[in-house]
């Protein structure tokens, strides 16, 4: 929490430390959209290079606005869509690149290169969409400045993207509903610009904003940041949305027609907060860098992810918040209840953003599997509250999951039915057969046979213990319900360190109507 604490501190640092502290040029930067004007400047000298990517390369080739040669040079192909990649705010790259080689960290140096993940993105997008136009937008120039100055410049890079659009529109005839615009951080507001600032009633494609930066964002009205109204359709992965002292790297807000919250959009498995401080003693403030880099541009990699496994294309669900969602209680794919993050989304304009959330790995392919489990417990002791802790083994067709922690956010006490999310990271098939486990030592076996003496209506030889009679499964990427009964019928009781099987049977329990 101090670690966290700590970050946003020296975020907001970044943010309100006067610009001339940077050194450097000062761009000339716009204000509100209130304030700007469509003024066009010297089209021959646009601070965005528009490089399409190549595999011959390692820069791209670079397109000139109003020079059509360099269309035919650069091979660009007009009958093909047109992807557009806008890389974010660039100081928090280049001193993690510097910190990383010992080099000096003076804030008006700029490096001139692009980030990895920019090529890596656009290769992906080639290798798997062979018939597409790719080109990166570069506008290191104007992102390498501090940073409220950066987010003025987002509406001057906006404002050259939608005249880039314009006179390939006007030029050769190329329709802006093929553009789908993808940008990161900065760059996701930048293409949000681009899309309002575009002239015409008709809009871009869409845009995909990839962890929209949310410092002086973060409430602003629609028309001040990327918004559904900014393309035909509007999609957004948030990877790290965690707020102190009132800020966020990522924005939190909905801003998109499916906004996708991975592991809830706080923060990101794999990504180590308490490593701050190892960081900053190493290297100085710049050592936040690799702690910020990893949960922010983590929606990069889950959008890659999206282009290179095919196969494993990860599936997220609506629901009004994560709580609800650890419960495994908005499984459903009904009315367009889930949707598939990433390049391969189901496109579909609604009338107010959806939120939709899910699980994933730490690494790639990030795809995990989700499953909602619901068993009803009867506590045998009455107004006695316990909080047993309880594994899941499960078999399937394919492959088996044993001894999976089950984590329940309250106690058992007396006739309840309890509803919980597991994720598995692999395909096991159809669900065939669950052990359930209550993970139980010598100390709880003690406390039991004390129970039973103390408890003045236990008769007989049985002790007291919880009565699990069915456990209900519900398989969120096949949609698939079943429900598991008890192997041995005339045995439904649990007791510590005791496992129950339970394998497929029919559900004799009626079910309420969903909606």
């Amino acid at each position: 929490m101090k670690s966290l604490q700590l970050l946003s501190f020296l975020l907001l640092s970044c943010i309100i430390t006067p610009a001339n502290t940077y050194g450097g040029k000062k761009k000339e930067a716009l204000g509100s959209q209130s304030q700007h004007t469509r003024t066009k400047k010297d089209q021959q000298n646009l601070e965005t290079k528009f490089r399409l990517y190549t595999d011959t390369t390692e820069e791209g080739c670079q397109i000139f606005l109003n020079q059509l040669e360099t269309l035919d040079k650069c091979s660009f192909n007009a009958s093909l869509p047109l992807v557009i990649i806008v890389h974010g705010w660039s100081i928090f790259t280049d001193l993690l690149k510097r910190s990383a080689h010992n080099l000096p960290t003076s804030f008006s140096q700029v490096d001139g290169m692009l980030e990895g993940w920019i090529w890596k993105m656009a290769a992906a997008l080639k290798s798997q969409h062979k018939q597409i136009n790719v080109i990166i937008a570069d506008w290191l120039t104007f992102a390498h400045q501090h940073y409220p100055i950066a987010v003025q410049n987002t509406r001057y890079i906006g404002q050259e993207i939608a005249d880039f659009l314009e006179w390939l529109e006007k030029s050769i005839q190329f329709s802006r509903s093929n553009v789908h615009l993808i940008g990161y951080s900065l760059g996701a507001h930048v293409s949000g610009f681009a899309g309002s600032y575009i002239s015409g009633t008709n809009k871009i494609g869409r845009i995909t904003g990839l962890d929209p930066a949310g410092p002086l964002f973060e409430g602003m009205s629609p028309t001040d940041r990327l918004s559904p109204d900014d393309a035909n359709f509007v999609d957004a992965i948030h990877t790290f949305t965690k707020q102190h002292m009132g800020l966020s790297v990522g924005i939190k807000q909905p801003v998109a027609h499916f906004d996708f919250y991975p592991n809830g959009g706080t923060f990101q498995p794999g990504c180590h907060i308490m490593h701050v401080y190892n960081h900053i003693a190493q290297y100085g403030i710049t050592g936040i860098t690799q702690t910020v880099k990893c949960a922010h541009e983590r929606s990069v990699h889950l959008f890659i992810d999206s282009l290179l496994h095919n196969d494993k294309q990860s599936t997220a669900y609506w629901c009004n918040d994560i709580n609800t969602f650890n419960k495994g209680m908005c499984l459903s794919c009904r009315k367009n209840r889930c949707n598939t993050l990433g390049y391969n989304i189901r496109e579909e304009r609604l009338p107010k953003s959806r939120q939709l959330f899910l699980k994933t790995r730490a690494h790639m392919p990030f795809k995990v599997y989700h499953y909602q489990f619901k068993i009803h417990f009867i506590n045998e002791i009455q107004g006695k509250q316990i909080d047993p802790t309880f594994t899941i083994s499960l078999t399937g067709t394919k492959e088996d999951a044993k001894n999976l922690p089950i984590t329940l956010v309250e106690g058992i006490n007396g006739n309840k039915t309890y509803s919980f999310l597991i994720t598995l990271d692999t395909d096991i098939g159809e669900l065939i057969m669950i052990k359930f486990k209550w993970e139980g030592t010598a100390v709880w076996e003690n406390i039991w046979d004390t129970v039973q003496t103390i408890i003045p209506w236990t008769k007989g030889t049985r002790r007291p213990g919880l009565i699990v009679k069915t456990i209900r499964v519900k398989a969120g990427e096949t949609q698939q319900k079943m429900t598991f009964c008890s192997q041995s019928i005339d045995n439904v009781h649990l007791h510590p360190a005791q496992e129950k099987t339970f394998v497929r049977c029919e559900d004799r329990f009626p079910r309420q109507n969903r909606k």
